[in-house]
C-alpha cells in the first residue's frame, strides 16, 4: 500500500470531524430528551438544519437546494431519515449513548445485505458471517438479564433498519440529484412531517439555555454533514468507508464525560465486535458510499 496523499488525509480528518460532531449532537439530544419529548428534539434538530442551510448556501444555491427529479424517492427518504432520528432519539433518552450508538452502527451491514436485493449490488466476501458477528455483539451489549435488556434496546435495532431505507434511498439518487439538495430535501421533509405531529408534543423550553441547546442540535447537525461533504470532496468513499465508524467510537467518550456512563467490559466486548466487523467490511465493498445523516 502506498503513502496517503495530503487530500485524502485531509478527507479522513473531515470524516473523523464529522463522527465527533455527530457524538456531540448525541450528547445534546440526550440531554433534551431527558425532559422533553424525543419527537420535539428530532424536529427542532431538523428545523434548525434548514435554517442553517437555508442560512448558509441559499445565497449560492439558491433554487437548486429544492431541485429532484425524484420527488418521491426523496420524500420516502426523508420519511426514513426522520424515523430513525426519533428511534435513535428514544433510544438514548433511555439507554447509555455508546451502547445505543454501537447497535446502530450493524446499519452498514444491513445495507450491504439489502443492496443485493434492492440494487443488485454483488455482497462483498463475509457479509454473512459479519451479520452474525455483528448481532452477536449486539447481544453481548443488550445481554439477557442486564437492564438494557427491554423495549427500549429495540429502538436502536430499528433505527439500524430504517438508517438501512435511507441509505439505499440516497444510493439510489445518486447520479439523479444533486448531493447538497439530497441532504437538504430530507430535512426538509422531516420538519414538515414532525411539524405537523408538533402540536400533540409540544413543551414550552423551561430556560434560555434550553432553547439555546435545541439551536445547537441543528447548527452541530448541519456542521457535521458539512464536513462529510467536504470529505467526500478530498477522498474515495472507498478510502473514507472505514472512518465512518469514528462516531460510534467518539459516543463512548462523550456518553462518559458528560453522563457518567461507561460500559461493563462484556459491552465493550460487543461494542468492539460490532465497529471492528464494520470496519473489515468497509475495507472489502466496492460499492459508493454517500455521506450518512444522523
Amino acid at each position: 500500500m502506498g503513502p496517503v496523499s495530503p487530500s485524502a488525509l485531509r478527507g479522513i480528518a473531515l470524516m473523523v470531524g464529522a463522527g465527533a460532531s455527530f457524538a456531540v449532537l448525541d450528547s445534546v439530544a440526550k440531554t433534551l430528551a431527558a425532559t422533553y419529548p424525543s419527537p420535539m428534539v428530532a424536529w427542532a434538530r431538523y428545523l434548525f438544519h434548514v435554517v442553517v442551510m437555508v442560512a448558509v448556501l441559499a445565497p449560492s444555491h439558491g433554487r437548486r437546494l429544492l431541485r429532484t427529479r425524484r420527488p418521491d424517492l426523496q420524500v420516502l427518504r426523508g420519511l426514513c431519515l426522520g424515523t430513525s432520528s426519533l428511534c435513535f432519539f428514544g433510544a438514548i433518552a433511555h439507554m447509555p449513548l455508546a451502547e445505543a450508538t454501537s447497535i446502530v452502527a450493524i446499519a452498514p451491514i444491513l445495507i450491504a445485505l439489502a443492496a443485493v436485493r434492492w440494487l443488485g449490488e454483488k455482497a462483498p466476501p463475509g457479509t454473512g458471517v459479519s451479520l452474525v458477528l455483528s448481532f452477536l455483539g449486539v447481544l453481548l451489549i443488550v445481554r439477557p438479564g442486564t437492564a438494557l435488556f427491554g423495549w427500549a434496546a429495540v429502538l436502536p435495532l430499528a433505527t439500524a433498519m430504517f438508517v438501512t431505507g435511507y441509505q439505499l434511498l440516497t444510493r439510489r439518487l445518486n447520479g439523479e440529484d444533486d448531493g447538497v439538495a439530497t441532504l437538504f430535501i430530507g430535512a426538509v421533509v422531516v420538519t414538515v412531517v414532525l411539524s405537523a405531529i408538533m402540536p400533540w408534543y409540544w413543551v414550552t423550553p423551561h430556560s434560555w439555555f434550553d432553547m439555546a441547546l435545541f439551536v445547537a442540535t441543528g447548527a452541530i447537525g448541519a456542521g457535521g454533514h458539512w464536513l462529510l461533504v467536504r470529505a467526500y470532496a478530498h477522498a474515495s468513499a472507498a478510502a473514507l468507508a472505514p472512518y465512518g465508524y469514528a462516531h460510534a467510537v467518539m459516543s463512548l467518550p462523550m456518553g462518559y464525560l458528560v453522563f457518567g456512563n461507561f460500559p461493563d467490559r462484556i459491552a465493550l466486548a460487543g461494542m468492539a465486535i460490532i465497529v471492528a466487523t464494520g470496519v473489515w467490511m468497509a475495507t472489502r465493498r466496492t460499492g459508493k458510499v454517500g455521506p450518512t445523516d444522523d
